[in-house]
C-alpha cells in the first residue's frame, strides 16, 4: 500500500505547479489521507527539486536536485550521468557503486530505453552491500522525443540511475516519470536561455536600425547650427553623444523607466533642432513609476516612430504626449500624438517581425517581440491608430514580476 501511495504521489508532483504546492503542503501537512499526505510531500520534494534543475544538467545542479528525488522515490542511491560521465551520486554506496554508474548508463543513453539492472551487473560483491538492483531510465527533452543522432544512438542528454535492493513495477514507473520531468526542466532551462539569447539579438538588431538615420539627422542639426549659434550646436553635440552612448551600452537588457525617460528627453531635443516649434510634447509621469524597471530601449523607439512617422508627414505642428501611471495590475506607459495615422495593413506588417533591415519602420516589431518574450504573449504593445487621427501606442509593464516564467 505504502508503495501505491509514493507512485500516486509521484505522479501527482509532475503535473502540480511547484510554488503553489509548496505553499499547499505548509496549509495542510496535517491534513487528509495516508495517500493525500504522501501526494502532498511528493510534491514537496519537486518543489525544492526543480529550481535547481533550471539551470541545466550540470554537477550542482543535479546535485541539489538528488538530494530532494531520493527521498521522493524511496531508494538507497540515486546518480545522474551526462553523455560523457557521471554528474552526481547521491545515497549510500559511492565508493563501490559510483565509479561505474557512467558506464551501466550507456545502454540506456545509446538505446533511448529504460533499463532494469540484475545482480550480475550491479552488485559489487559485497554481502554488506544492500545494492543488487538498478534502474536507469534515460533524460530526453520532449521536443527531441523518437530522435535519432547521426551516430545512430538516441537524443538522451542523460540519465537518471536509481540503486536499490529490488525493484517494482511501481518503481520502474516511478524513475521514468521522473526523468521525464527532470528533462522537462533542462529544456525549460534552454529555452530561458535561449530567449535572453534572441532578446539580446534583438537590441543590437535595433541599435543597428536606429543607428543610421537618426545619426545622419542629427547631425545635419547640428551642423545648421555650428555658424550661427555654436553654443546651441556644442549643446546639441554632447546630448548626442549621452544619447548615443545610452543607446549603445553594453551592460544589460533592462533600466529603469527614469533612465529610459532620460534617453527619450536626449532624443526630443535633438529632433526639436530639426523641427522647431512644430514639434510639440507633453509629459505626463508619474513620480511612483520612475524607478521601475522596463526593458532596455523599450520606449524610445515608440517616441521616435511617432515623430518620424506620425509627424514628419503632418503640415503644421504635431503633438506628443507620454504618460506613465501606475493601474492595479500594471504600470501603464502611453505615447500618443495626432499625426498622419497608420493603416490597419501597415500596422500589422510593422508588428509582424522581419529580418532588420527589410522595413522603414523604427522599432515597433522589435519592442513587441522583446516584451512578449519577457512578460509573456499578452503583454506586446497595444496600438490604436487610424489614418488622419493619430496613434496611441501603450506598454504594460507588470506589477508582480519582471520576467515571464515557462
Amino acid at each position: 500500500m505504502a508503495s501505491n501511495n509514493a507512485t500516486v504521489g509521484i505522479v501527482a508532483a509532475l503535473v502540480a505547479p511547484a510554488v503553489a504546492v509548496s505553499r499547499a503542503i505548509q496549509r495542510h501537512r496535517l491534513a487528509g489521507t495516508s495517500a493525500e499526505r504522501a501526494a502532498y510531500a511528493a510534491m514537496h520534494a519537486v518543489a525544492l527539486a526543480g529550481p535547481p534543475l533550471r539551470a541545466g544538467l550540470t554537477p550542482d545542479s543535479t546535485r541539489r536536485a538528488a538530494r530532494h528525488l531520493r527521498p521522493l522515490l524511496g531508494t538507497a542511491a540515486l546518480a545522474f550521468n551526462d553523455t560523457e560521465r557521471i554528474l552526481t551520486w547521491d545515497g549510500a554506496g559511492q565508493h563501490r557503486h559510483s565509479q561505474n554508474s557512467y558506464e551501466l548508463s550507456t545502454g540506456a543513453l545509446r538505446s533511448g530505453d529504460i533499463r532494469v539492472l540484475g545482480p550480475e551487473d550491479v552488485h559489487c560483491g559485497s554481502d554488506s552491500c544492500g545494492i543488487r538492483h538498478a534502474v536507469v531510465a534515460p533524460i530526453i527533452p520532449p521536443s527531441r522525443i523518437g530522435g535519432i543522432r547521426e551516430d545512430g544512438d538516441s537524443t538522451a542528454i542523460g540519465t537518471l540511475s536509481v540503486y536499490t535492493s529490488n525493484t517494482s513495477v511501481a518503481l520502474v514507473r516511478a524513475v521514468s516519470e521522473v526523468a521525464y520531468w527532470v528533462a522537462t526542466q533542462i529544456e525549460l532551462a534552454e529555452l530561458d536561455r535561449s530567449r535572453t539569447r534572441l532578446m539580446e539579438t534583438e537590441l543590437r538588431a535595433l541599435r543597428a536600425q536606429i543607428s543610421p538615420h537618426f545619426v545622419y539627422n542629427s547631425l545635419t542639426a547640428i551642423a545648421s547650427f555650428t555658424r550661427t549659434d555654436p553654443e546651441r550646436a556644442r549643446e546639441l553635440l554632447l546630448e548626442f553623444a549621452d544619447f548615443t552612448r545610452y543607446s549603445f551600452r553594453a551592460h544589460g537588457e533592462f533600466t529603469t523607466l527614469a533612465e529610459e525617460l532620460r534617453c527619450v528627453d536626449r532624443y526630443l531635443l535633438l529632433e526639436r533642432a530639426r523641427f522647431g516649434e512644430r514639434l510639440q510634447v507633453t509629459l505626463r509621469i508619474a513620480p511612483e513609476v520612475l524607478p521601475v524597471e522596463v526593458p532596455f530601449l523599450c520606449v524610445q523607439p515608440i517616441v521616435e516612430n511617432a515623430v518620424r512617422h506620425g509627424l514628419e508627414g503632418k503640415p503644421g505642428p504635431g503633438h506628443v504626449t507620454i504618460t506613465a501611471e501606475p493601474t492595479r495590475h500594471d504600470y501603464r506607459i502611453t505615447v500618443e500624438d495626432d499625426g498622419v495615422g497608420i493603416t490597419p495593413d501597415v500596422l500589422r506588417e510593422a508588428l509582424a517581425p522581419a529580418e532588420p533591415g527589410t522595413r522603414t519602420s523604427v522599432g515597433l516589431s522589435n519592442v513587441h517581440e522583446r516584451l512578449r518574450a519577457v512578460y509573456g504573449t499578452l503583454h506586446g504593445l497595444v496600438i490604436d491608430s487610424r489614418p488622419g487621427a493619430g496613434t496611441t501606442v501603450v506598454i504594460r509593464i507588470p506589477k508582480k514580476e519582471r520576467r515571464q516564467t515557462a
